[in-house]
């Protein structure tokens, strides 16, 4: 096998020549539009054409990562298939990718980190002659320097298998995503305008299924798309064009769309103390009612109604009372909010059931959970190196066991060796214990606790 997948492209897509091709990446990048935004893209969708046909368009992307250019070190690349097919998503088999500007090593550790899933396979023949991952290199290494890899060329998988790749490979402000895709193809001039302007629409809309007629890397794109339904990101169109307004011949065009997809917003101050209040009577409502004291009419909040993970946490004078929650989002956040206040209050195995006369001296904290998103680390050192104290909450599988910390847990075990041996403790390992089979992931809180006793 060989440990390096060299350059199957240069001189047909792409300049062969280094210095040749480093000017014409640095002219491209130079001539894109200012940005009006200082959002950070975390997922960009970018065409895979000839650099004459759709160079300017991927361009327009890639340029918005000049602000944080040095904090990414590790590119997640997904790109269709043209030649081999393959079920499922193929990584390379190979230790680097090489173009005229260099080689770009892979993340192991990252690769590791999905080779269990069923939908991942490795197909050095679907990587052989595959473009559509190959022309996004020399922009990254122009605008990034140093960073790896984790190329996966897609084939027959669905959007659920996809979206199950990006969730264990997301990450923090380290890693971006791309999806490499073209829209439609070899269609009239007019009429492609009409189909893409509507595919660009429905990705905007965060609205699969695309069709493969509709865009070339559907399935990726689908996959993404789904991701980003679920956890809130917003899409913004950067650049839009096909063949013929960059090469000229409108008989028969491709076009090519740049997408950038951001974190969802921060809501205002006043959102954050009008949901924090109506969480805490929610979580305070329900456990009277099931202490036999009198019902509650529920307030009519859209946003409660929406899938939601909380925690809720009991203090009496400052002491733990009793902590219930939900990892992941699997019901309505009224419920979710409600069903975890009542097994806080009777059901933490380390506490006896809270009792009605005590419910007044008893302090309620909802927090909600941002969705998780998976640390790489082929070491306890390195997974240690990422854990951010006082800001993430960390949850650890190893096979069937499993345990969680709030960021919560910080302020008594502000070291992060401690952090991490606790919480092995807390999931029935040795606090010296570690495995390759370990799997972490970050998520955040945000947090609302009773200023008095309600």
């Amino acid at each position: 096998m060989n440990s390096i997948r060299p350059a199957a492209v240069a001189g047909s897509f792409y300049p062969a020549d280094s210095a040749q091709l480093a000017r014409e990446v640095r002219q491209l990048l130079s001539a894109a539009r200012p940005t009006t935004t200082a959002a950070v893209p975390k997922a960009l969708i970018v065409p895979h054409a000839g650099y004459i046909y759709s160079g300017a368009v991927a361009a327009q992307a890639y340029a918005r990562l000049r602000p944080v250019a040095g904090r990414i070190k590790r590119v997640v690349l997904l790109g269709p298939v043209h030649r081999v097919p393959v079920r499922g998503l193929a990584l390379p088999g190979v230790l680097a990718f090489a173009t005229p500007l260099g080689q770009v090593a892979l993340d192991i550790a990252g690769m590791a980190a999905i080779a269990d899933l069923p939908q991942v396979c490795v197909s050095g023949a679907a990587h052989a002659l595959e473009h559509s991952l190959e022309v996004q290199l020399p922009f990254l290494q122009a605008l990034l320097g140093e960073f790896q890899l984790v190329p996966l060329a897609v084939g027959d998988a669905s959007s659920a298998e996809v979206a199950q790749v990006l969730a264990r490979l997301w990450g923090g402000e380290e890693t971006l995503i791309v999806i490499s895709s073209d829209l439609s193809h070899f269609l009239p001039y007019g009429q492609a305008q009409q189909i893409d302007s509507e595919t660009v629409r429905q990705i905007l809309a965060r609205r699969p299924p695309l069709s493969h007629q509709q865009a070339c890397g559907a399935t990726p794109v689908n996959g993404l798309l789904a991701f980003a339904a679920e956890h809130g990101l917003q899409a913004e169109l950067l650049d839009q064009c096909n063949s013929g307004d960059s090469a000229g011949d409108k008989s028969r065009v491709v076009g090519y769309a740049s997408i950038a997809f951001y974190p969802a917003k921060q809501t205002t101050k006043e959102h954050d103390d009008e949901q924090g209040k109506t969480l805490l009577q929610l979580a305070r409502a329900a456990i009277t009612e099931h202490l036999g004291g009198p019902g509650q009419a529920h307030p009519e909040r859209s946003w409660l109604h929406k899938p939601g993970a909380s925690f809720v946490t009991l203090t009496q004078q400052g002491l733990l009372r009793g902590c219930i929650g939900s990892l992941e989002a699997h019901r309505r956040l009224i419920d979710d909010v409600q069903a975890n206040a009542v097994a806080a209050a009777s059901s933490d195995w380390r506490f006896a059931p809270l009792r009605r006369d005590e419910l007044a001296g008893t302090r309620i904290e909802v927090s909600l959970l941002s969705a998780t998103e998976a640390l790489i680390a082929a070491s306890e050192q390195q997974a240690l190196e990422q854990l951010r104290p006082g800001l993430d909450g960390v949850l650890l599988e190893y096979r069937q066991r499993r345990g969680t910390f709030l960021p919560q847990v910080w302020e008594s075990l502000p070291d992060p060796a401690d952090f991490l041996a606790q919480l092995k403790r807390k999931a029935g390992l040795p606090a010296d214990f570690w495995h390759a089979d370990i799997h972490l992931a970050r998520y955040s809180v945000t947090k609302w606790q009773e200023t008095g006793n309600e």
